[in-house]
């Protein structure tokens, strides 16, 4: 573990005596260190604004104890018109196809895209610091990676082919 891990693992030791750590506290101090607005919904929940490169993040952490899994969604502010709806699914299992950890999905109530993954912490194992900002800078990641292709399909009315072949071009040479 790191210098970084291991200051915000001692102030959150000093907090919980009894040495069990809940994986949302790890991720409270992270944005309170990085000086992120967040929301703490209830002791398994909170709900962190992050700047991205192309738009700001809305990341939701939830612990779901039954599961022992840390779960996050990450989404951005990009509302997708019913008639894109059927091209922006052909997009999303375009890029789901190129992902190796996570997935990007349609919350068709609000009609909003975010990004999921979990972390399984089965048999009582305990998340560090390093892991969680992982988890976070994965979900970030995606979705700056991925933002424009996403506009593409719902505001300039193009293929996820085309949206696909727009996000991957890559210039060479100098100008």
């Amino acid at each position: 573990m790191d210098d970084w891990g291991k200051y915000i693992m001692s102030l959150l030791l000093e907090t919980e005596p009894d040495n069990i750590i809940h994986p949302v506290d790890i991720i409270e101090h992270i944005a309170l260190i990085n000086d992120w607005a967040f929301e703490r919904q209830d002791a398994d929940e909170i709900l962190i604004a992050v700047k991205g490169s192309w738009s700001d993040y809305q990341v939701s952490f939830t612990w779901m104890s039954e599961l022992e899994s840390l779960h996050i969604a990450s989404s951005f502010d990009l509302k997708v018109p019913q008639e894109r709806l059927n091209e922006l699914k052909k997009l999303i299992l375009k890029i789901n196809e190129q992902l190796w950890i996570g997935h990007f999905d349609i919350w068709h109530k609000e009609g909003a895209i975010l990004f999921r993954n979990s972390h399984l912490l089965s048999g009582g194992a305990e998340i560090s610091v390093p892991q969680c900002e992982a988890l976070l800078r994965s979900a970030t990641d995606a979705c700056d990676l991925y933002y424009q292709a996403f506009q593409f399909v719902v505001w300039a009315g193009k293929s996820a082919s085309e949206a696909m072949k727009a996000m991957m071009f890559e210039t060479q040479g100098e100008a």
